[in-house]
């Protein structure tokens, strides 16, 4: 196949090693635009204080974690010629060298920039597109609109999966800015469907990088905000639930409320250290149990976690907190959306009760709405690149 030339994806995977799911974040669009016949390359970014060695101790870059999570997921996806790490500011590159980056760069289609991670101005205006791909919706545009912060500053076009952005009732401000909205993909073919599994299952943080937002009065907060209102689902429910969670060890409080409702922990780096081991994870599951951060959930901005695509597309049905996705989907079959603690446990029961049907309809909804040759053909069309 003819090229039809280079996409520049900007994202962070040295700086977050041992993280599988959110590696395949990156994954999908890299190997999701090689499908589609162009040229690829992933741009990552390290400073000498985020490198750690195996015991988490601070290290040189060689030898580090971080380096060797990075090489590692490049050359087992066929992409060791497709990377370039920027070392301290650009002191120095690994993988692809400073001048091959710039020509790249210099003669891509567009750079896909996720969350503004990439911040070397010396590549940024080497672009000659440079689209802001916000996969946290709500969070970076109430802070762009409380003076804050301003994360889509240098770019020229905006992406977002927060799929209601825009729409009347949604309360995710704008900001001014054109928001072109989009699905995420994922690659039916890397996410077969598997039989079997015994329980419902999720991997989440609880609570993440940074704090809730107050927002015209009103708090906009995390996915622990959300996830103490189902606290007691195990007891309720006749289904089962595993949870590799990523939470503090101190949260003392938080983590006797859930094992004593009957939730298996688990955890994330053992079962979902790399793309494999979460692949394998999600494939063994029965279904996928999702409770979203309180800013989706009283938004109703329309995000879907881009895990649950990988649920729907192995034939894993999706019990999923209603973000506005009742809008944009049809659900009912293979996705089921719940608001209270009884519609979650009701989607339980009817998920078990008629799992085959379920697990049909969840690979059905990849193929006709997350398929990544689909959802990457219509962005690169919404912006306008041939």
């Amino acid at each position: 196949m003819n090229k039809r030339g280079t996409i520049v994806l900007a994202g962070s995977l040295a700086q977050k090693p041992g993280h599988g799911g959110h590696t395949w974040v990156f994954l999908q669009y890299l190997i999701g635009f090689q499908r589609l016949g162009w040229d690829v390359l992933f741009m990552d970014r390290l400073q000498p204080e985020m490198c750690r060695d195996n015991n988490g101790d601070l290290c040189p870059l060689e030898g580090s974690r971080n380096l060797c999570f990075l090489q590692k997921v490049m050359a087992r996806f066929g992409l060791e010629d497709s990377w370039a790490l920027i070392w301290n500011g650009g002191e120095r590159y690994v993988g692809l060298q400073r001048r091959h980056v710039l020509e790249r760069v210099r003669r891509s289609a567009l750079l896909i920039n996720v969350m503004g991670f990439l911040q070397e101005e010396e590549i940024l205006s080497q672009a000659p597109r440079r689209v802001f791909l916000d996969i946290d919706p709500g969070f970076g545009q109430m802070w762009k609109a409380l003076g804050l912060a301003d994360v889509f500053r240098g770019h020229d076009d905006f992406v977002t999966i927060g799929e209601n952005i825009g729409k009347p009732a949604c309360p995710v401000p704008t900001c001014g800015l054109p928001w072109i909205t989009t699905p995420q993909p994922v690659i039916l073919q890397e996410w077969p469907p598997h039989a079997g599994g015994e329980s419902f299952t999720s991997i989440a943080s609880w609570r993440g990088a940074y704090g809730p937002v107050e927002f015209e009065g009103k708090m906009y907060g995390l996915r622990v905000h959300e996830f103490r209102k189902f606290a007691d689902l195990p007891q309720r429910s006749s289904a089962r639930f595993e949870l590799a969670l990523d939470i503090h060890p101190d949260e003392t409080k938080d983590l006797d409320l859930l094992r004593s409702n009957g939730w298996t922990l688990l955890d994330p780096q053992r079962v979902a250290g790399d793309p494999w081991q979460y692949r394998e994870f999600i494939q063994r599951s029965r279904a996928e149990f999702v409770v979203a951060k309180n800013m989706y959930v009283q938004t109703q901005c329309g995000w879907i976690s881009d895990r649950s695509l990988c649920y729907l597309a192995s034939g894993k049905p999706v019990l999923a907190q209603d973000t506005g996705l009742r809008a944009l989907y049809p659900l009912g079959e293979g996705m089921i959306a719940f608001t209270t603690p009884e519609e979650a446990i009701a989607g339980s029961e009817t998920i078990s009760r008629d799992y085959a049907r379920h697990a049909k309809a969840a690979r059905s909804l990849a193929q006709e709405y997350f398929d990544s040759d689909k959802v990457l053909t219509r962005l690169l069309a919404k912006l306008n690149v041939a």
